[in-house]
């Protein structure tokens, strides 16, 4: 079953479990996926940030990530509105950028 998990993932997304540890280490995670590029977000470094004190750099298993579920779907969703607003401006003065590189 988890292998067919991976198989459905989207090249250029990654899976992240969301959720917060009791006192006994237990906790409900649930898991979402969402585009590798929105780890780069400013939003997304300070709860990687978070995430490297809780559990360490190294896991195994999807990344793990310590909010709730509710805070998760606000962040991405306060990502995603972000993203497409400036995403035509972005990509515009990156590939305009591009051309002036080569043509140098």
């Amino acid at each position: 079953m988890q292998e067919e998990r991976k198989m459905k993932l989207k090249k250029g997304w990654v899976v992240v479990q969301v959720g917060l540890e009791d006192e006994d280490g237990g906790g409900i995670f649930q898991r979402f996926s969402v585009p590798i590029s929105y780890l780069y977000h400013p939003f997304f470094q300070s709860l990687l940030d978070k995430a490297s004190e809780v559990y360490g750099y190294h896991t195994n298993g999807p990344l793990r990530l310590p909010c709730s579920a509710i805070d998760f779907l606000d962040l991405r969703w306060r990502v995603e509105t972000e993203t497409t607003a400036t995403h035509g401006n972005h990509h515009h003065h990156h590939h305009q950028r591009r051309h002036q590189l080569r043509a140098s």
